[in-house]
């Protein structure tokens, strides 16, 4: 099997803004009369508006907004945080990389278009990738493959031939329903064990070369 494309999700991935999102949503509960149980008090993986839909019955929320409202909330709390976000150390090299040994590129985002956009024009990102999708072109959200899918019909590529480069359990259950293989950056040792499933687990974009990935899916 040969590796013709690579899909990056873009939160936790591409992004070191898992801290920022964190204290987005801890800071619409708080306004909500509710305390978070933890520093990550959301689900990463599933997007913003899915994980309201979670959180409003879990944390026995009343409230006459809706999990959109309580979603767009989240990201002004967010997008007030971008000046500290950064990018996963390595990450535009290993993409460079690729696109030199002539590796599709796409990204794969359960975000809004409207923050991916911000996103771009702070990195500079959009040159990068061949095909770009969003949380808003797809019905089910990961672990359903359907984005992934999707993204691979827009590069014209097989989903076998597809890598996936993710940092969640859901990402993974997504991509390997989608008859895919999956590399995940782990942010720690601690969060690493969430991520068995994948098929190579890493801490940094400088542990795998584009030789050792190539050999990943033969």
């Amino acid at each position: 099997m040969k590796i013709s494309a690579a899909i990056f999700d873009l939160d936790g991935t591409i992004l070191d803004n898992e801290d920022e999102y964190g204290k987005a949503f801890s800071e619409v509960l708080k306004k909500l009369g509710k305390k978070p149980d933890s520093k990550y008090p959301h689900t990463q993986g599933i997007g913003v508006e899915g994980n309201w839909e979670r959180l409003i019955p879990q944390y026995k929320i009343k409230t006459k907004k809706s999990a959109e409202e309580l979603s767009m909330e989240t990201q002004k709390e967010y997008l007030k945080l971008l000046p500290k976000v950064t990018l996963k150390e390595g990450v535009q090299d290993f993409i460079s990389d690729l696109k030199d040994s002539g590796i599709l590129i796409a990204l794969a985002t359960s975000n809004t278009w409207s923050t991916v956009e911000k996103i771009f024009e702070k990195f500079d990102l959009e040159k990068f990738f061949d095909v770009t999708t969003t949380g808003e072109e797809v019905k089910h959200n990961k672990p359903d493959p359907e984005i992934f899918l999707l993204t691979a019909q827009k590069l014209g590529a097989d989903p076998e031939e597809c890598l996936v480069i993710e940092d969640t359990p859901a990402g993974i259950e997504a991509a390997h329903h989608a008859g895919m293989k999956v590399i995940v950056i782990a942010r720690d040792k601690k969060y690493a064990k969430d991520l068995k499933g994948a098929d190579l687990i890493i801490f940094s974009f400088s542990e795998i070369s584009q030789k050792g990935m190539l050999k990943l899916g033969n």
